[in-house]
């Protein structure tokens, strides 16, 4: 899962998430995985610092589950052309390997975008009006055969500037198998994108997204939550959420050509694979259901 290029900031006791680990490919490559500048929106109690209420969605506004602006549902096949909108707006043009290569319109990266959705794991945030103001996408990795050989996810790609990038993540794939880490799991959680609106700050809304997706893992007796970061601030949100790191590459370190390709913008220097484990005493299944 990629995270929105945030300030690194601290998460107060009463502040944590109840969330587990990706930003690895599969289908798609990390979440630039929650690259806006989120602040305060990991606000998992939906209090903020100030309770002078306000009508409209700010980082001072105190919400309660129980009134709160916005729901949590999961993506319909329907919500696609939203979802792109709202990646469009808030995520795309943020993440540093976009950034850095200038990646631009690219419908290439619109479709891998929406593949997760098939899985049924991805949930949006939607506000009284019916707009998507948040969006967590999921996708689900399984273990490959022994005899399986992997598909590059580069080589069906015709764009340039995003072939490049799913270079980079088949190469992140070969130096790093997530099920060689885990040897007992058949599947795991992949956590792609998640966004939220800048608008909607201080709700708690990624929060609120990344518990579901954790409640989906309860449902389904998935213990590891896996997410791959290009960004430095997404790496570290996701440390602060009690991810820990279990891969980690600088950019510079890959050459496929005896040449750096990405030298994205300070702090951005490389690629960490980070994971959580669902917590032993909230494992409700020992089977995988799906």
């Amino acid at each position: 899962m990629e995270v929105q290029n945030m300030p690194d900031q601290s998460l107060m006791p009463n502040q944590r998430i109840m969330l587990d680990s990706r930003c690895g490919l599969n289908d798609l490559y990390p979440i630039a995985r929650l690259t806006q500048k989120m602040e305060d929106v990991l606000n998992v109690s939906g209090k903020a610092s100030s309770t002078t209420p306000t009508p409209t969605p700010t980082p001072s506004a105190a919400v309660d589950k129980d009134d709160c602006p916005y729901t949590i549902e999961l993506v319909q096949p329907e919500d696609a052309e939203a979802v792109i909108a709202m990646l469009k707006t808030f995520f795309f043009k943020d993440e540093p390997l976009n950034t850095f290569l200038d990646l631009g319109e690219c419908k290439e990266l619109e479709k891998y975008s929406l593949k997760p959705l098939t899985d049924n794991c991805s949930y949006k945030a939607v506000n009284k009006s019916g707009d998507i103001i948040g969006i967590f996408l999921n996708g689900l990795m399984r273990r490959p055969s022994p005899d399986e050989v992997p598909e590059k996810a580069a080589d069906s790609c015709d764009h340039p500037k995003f072939k490049k990038i799913l270079s980079l993540m088949d190469y992140v794939e070969e130096k790093f198998n997530i099920f060689d880490y885990y040897p007992n799991e058949e599947l795991i959680l992949d956590g792609k994108i998640l966004s939220v609106d800048t608008n909607y700050r201080g709700l708690g809304i990624a929060g609120r997204l990344t518990e579901r997706a954790y409640e989906y893992m309860r449902e389904n007796g998935i213990n590891v939550y896996h997410v791959l970061c290009s960004s430095h601030y997404s790496a570290r949100v996701m440390e602060k959420l009690g991810f820990h790191e279990v891969f980690s590459m600088q950019f510079s370190e890959y050459q496929p050509n005896g040449k750096v390709v990405f030298k994205p913008a300070h702090p951005h220097v490389g690629m960490r694979i980070m994971a959580k484990e669902l917590d032993l005493d909230d494992k409700q299944a020992t089977k995988t259901k799906l």
